[in-house]
């Protein structure tokens, strides 16, 4: 088969790799019928996740079709179609029984395109499938869903539910790319006064009123002072930060009135600044995440009742085979205009 695989910081190719068997009792083997690229595997190509090994497949997103199935799984047949979540749960550990599946210490949490293969391939072995795994209603298209195998539950949770937005909040959301578009769109679930947007490209600027942001911000500008000004010097109630670079945490921390919530949902390469020295008498709370995925179920049966539109994420289409070609307009994001890009099977 074809698949995309990483051979170290700035190198990668779609190279014949064996299919994928079962390997463990509670595995699936699935047919990979669309998947995605995410802003973290261009953080693994920068060389930021160094536990990432040359001669990994990447990828941790995709909709397919069950192919096989281990003796162990009893929820899943052959012939279904499945989301593959980012986060695998052996449903058998303390984390698990708590919900908290990203921390799963019985082989889970992040280990798709991480430290196992990836599902940026024609086919993916997918662990503990009965509980990482979602069977998808006919009436989800294979595009729609693909956008809850990670971006629209790591907002959502990591962003929305950590940052405890509630009804007249004022929500600031640092970087507009799709984590922060996905923040966008879910904290709007919780009627916050306002939702303002704050990033560096016009293009996602516009992009982040179209996903329901009520101001946008250019971050060259003077968005603390902006803020206090809308807020009538208070500053936000919550502060999300979607882009995972130093200066964007630090901006949080100094967007959040006393007694806000700065909820960090980027994924960060490089050590950043805490300020206790200022945050300390403010009452801040600051939060960090990987997502747990617990909220998947919800946001799929929302997206099955036509309560969420995830095909705005969608951008540029390809076919599987193109994975080289949808990698470099999703990394030149910013001539390309691209959100999410997704390759299909069949296209």
């Amino acid at each position: 088969m074809k698949a995309l695989v990483y051979h170290g910081p700035g190198q990668r190719s779609w190279e014949d790799k064996p299919e994928p068997t079962v390997q463990d009792p509670g595995d699936a083997v699935v047919r990979v019928d669309a998947v995605t690229i995410c802003g973290t595997d261009l953080h693994i190509l920068r060389g930021d996740v160094p536990a990432v090994e040359p001669g990994r497949i990447l990828g941790h997103e995709a909709v397919g079709t069950v192919q096989e199935t281990g003796p162990s799984v009893t929820t899943l047949r052959p012939g279904d179609r499945v989301l593959v979540s980012c986060i695998s749960a052996c449903g058998r550990c303390r984390y698990c029984r708590e919900g908290s599946y990203g921390q799963c210490i019985g082989g889970g949490g992040w280990i798709l395109g991480h430290r196992v293969d990836g599902v940026q391939a024609e086919y993916a072995r997918v662990p503990f499938a009965d509980t990482s795994t979602y069977p998808l209603p006919d009436n989800v298209t294979d595009e729609a869903a693909l956008m809850l195998a990670d971006i629209l539950p790591t907002s959502y949770e990591v962003g929305v539910l950590n940052g405890r937005v509630t009804p007249g909040d004022t929500v600031v959301v640092v970087g507009a790319g799709p984590i922060g578009l996905a923040a966008i769109m879910t904290a709007k679930l919780y009627s916050p006064s306002r939702v303002v947007a704050v990033d560096l490209a016009p293009a996602r600027l516009e992009a982040a009123k179209r996903f329901g942001a009520d101001l946008t911000l250019d971050g060259r500008g003077d968005v603390v002072g902006a803020i206090q000004d809308l807020t009538e010097g208070l500053g936000a109630d919550v502060a999300m930060e979607a882009v995972g670079v130093p200066e964007t945490f630090e901006l949080c921390t100094r967007l959040v009135r006393p007694g806000g919530r700065v909820a960090n949902i980027g994924v960060h390469g490089k050590p950043a600044p805490l300020h206790l020295e200022d945050l300390w008498i403010r009452d801040v709370t600051i939060t960090t995440g990987l997502v747990d995925t617990y909220s998947t179920p919800t946001l799929l049966r929302m997206l099955a009742a036509g309560q969420l539109d995830t095909t705005r994420f969608v951008t540029h289409r390809f076919g599987l085979g193109e994975m080289q070609e949808a990698y470099e307009v999703f990394t030149r994001s910013g001539e390309s205009r691209a959100l999410k890009v997704v390759l299909f099977r069949a296209l």
